[in-house]
């Protein structure tokens, strides 16, 4: 089985002390080419978790272009983001899904908002989830 690799950079925009004061998370997603037979681009979700793992979503990627909504049926692949809130989202979620994308580097650039700036502070862990299809899982 093929593994999926994907690279991560994250900057934090305008940024005192904490992530809770930045004014934008901005991440840059590198997504490999695989040399497979039938090539699917992978799903990814991120989100930001608190110590307690409760997660406040970031994005999401999927098949969004297939028809009545078939692409979400595979977002259970997704595990880790699928535990941590994913299953209890009514897909798609304005400004939030997007459809996925093909190898290279993507960048994912969220303002905080009302759901990000309202988070008390403390420890935050910035998760990244990929799922491919034939291809395995990853999560950094």
């Amino acid at each position: 089985m093929a593994r999926l690799l994907i690279r991560l950079t994250l900057l934090l925009g305008v940024c005192s002390s904490a992530m809770a004061t930045a004014s934008e998370v901005t991440l840059t997603v590198t997504l490999p080419r695989l040399n497979v037979a039938e090539y699917h681009a992978p799903y990814v979700a991120v989100w930001i978790e608190d110590e307690k793992r409760q997660a406040t979503q970031v994005a999401l990627w999927y098949d969004v272009a297939m028809a009545d909504g078939e692409g979400q049926q595979w977002l259970k692949d997704l595990r880790q983001w699928w535990r941590r809130g994913g299953r209890a989202l009514s897909m798609p979620v304005d400004g939030l899904t997007g459809a996925t994308r093909g190898p290279g580097q993507h960048t994912v650039s969220t303002r905080l908002t009302a759901a990000l700036s309202s988070l008390p502070p403390g420890r935050y862990q910035l998760v990244v989830e990929a799922a491919r299809e034939v291809g395995g899982r990853e999560v950094l």
